[in-house]
């Protein structure tokens, strides 16, 4: 599976960087690893730009939660690599650091060093092309930050920071949390049902019961156990007259539970 080359852009000041200055050092216990993030400001869509440039100012800027960036991670050489989302093939690719075209440069993080060699970075970069489709991008639970998170980990370096992908965390936990209630309010309808069904049985088998004991005891007045008695009974009861009561009851019913 062959990795992918993004095109090129301009950098943070609006022309290409100059590579020597956004290169990943190289120190006594490893090759540092470089987060490079982005604002996600390029949708083509004014309103839609603006709108995330006022998330970002205020929940990260201003208040420090986070807000809505992609991210790239740069090791060796002067190349950054990331995910997207591709109909086939690898969503991984590489781009010049700092030169994402698609969005518009932020800042960069040291998030440590690794111990890999440059060989055994590019086979474990060969691993996620494999492990990373483009056509399995999320933007909420596996996007380009999800990526560099596992890559960094793989490297052996520090986690992204949190409030790099804090949006698309807590959107992908409250979807997560609405489908967890609504399999909990299922399985305990269906409790409630099973419940009731068991309740009704047991009730009705005691009935069984208790008439077939009654049945089997003799009592004192043999009459009220003929048929005769019965129905002589209910004909002196339709002779009178007598009429359905009019009393009325009320009962609570659950909402959607018969017809409104």
């Amino acid at each position: 599976m062959a990795l992918a080359r993004a095109a090129t852009g301009s950098g943070p000041s609006g022309e290409r960087e100059d590579a020597g200055e956004m290169s990943s050092a190289s120190t006594s216990s490893g090759r540092e690893v470089v987060l490079h993030v982005y604002e996600i400001t390029k949708t083509g869509y004014e309103k839609t730009d603006k709108t995330i440039r006022m998330i970002n100012r205020f929940f990260k800027d201003g208040i420090g939660v986070g807000g809505i960036f992609h991210s790239a991670v740069q090791v060796y050489g002067e190349e950054e690599w990331s995910y997207g989302f591709r109909y086939c093939d690898t969503g991984v690719f590489s781009c010049p650091v700092g030169q994402n075209s698609m969005y518009t440069y932020r800042e960069s993080i040291v998030l440590g060093v690794t111990t890999f060699s440059n060989s055994e970075v590019k086979q474990i970069l060969i691993q996620l092309s494999c492990e990373w489709p483009g056509f399995s991008y999320d933007f909420l639970s596996r996007n380009c930050n999800h990526f560099t998170n596992e890559f960094c980990e793989k490297l052996g370096a520090r986690k992204i920071p949190g409030w790099v992908n804090r949006f698309a965390n807590a959107g992908y936990t409250a979807n997560v949390v609405a489908e967890n209630t609504a399999l909990q309010f299922r399985q305990a309808k269906s409790d409630i049902v099973n419940a009731s069904k068991a309740a009704y049985n047991k009730l009705t088998t005691g009935l069984g019961q208790n008439n077939q004991d009654k049945a089997e005891t003799p009592t004192t007045n043999q009459k009220r156990s003929t048929p005769w008695f019965q129905g002589n009974w209910f004909k002196a009861m339709v002779s009178a007259g007598a009429k359905p009561s009019t009393r009325t009851t009320n009962f609570s019913r659950e909402a959607g539970d018969g017809p409104k």
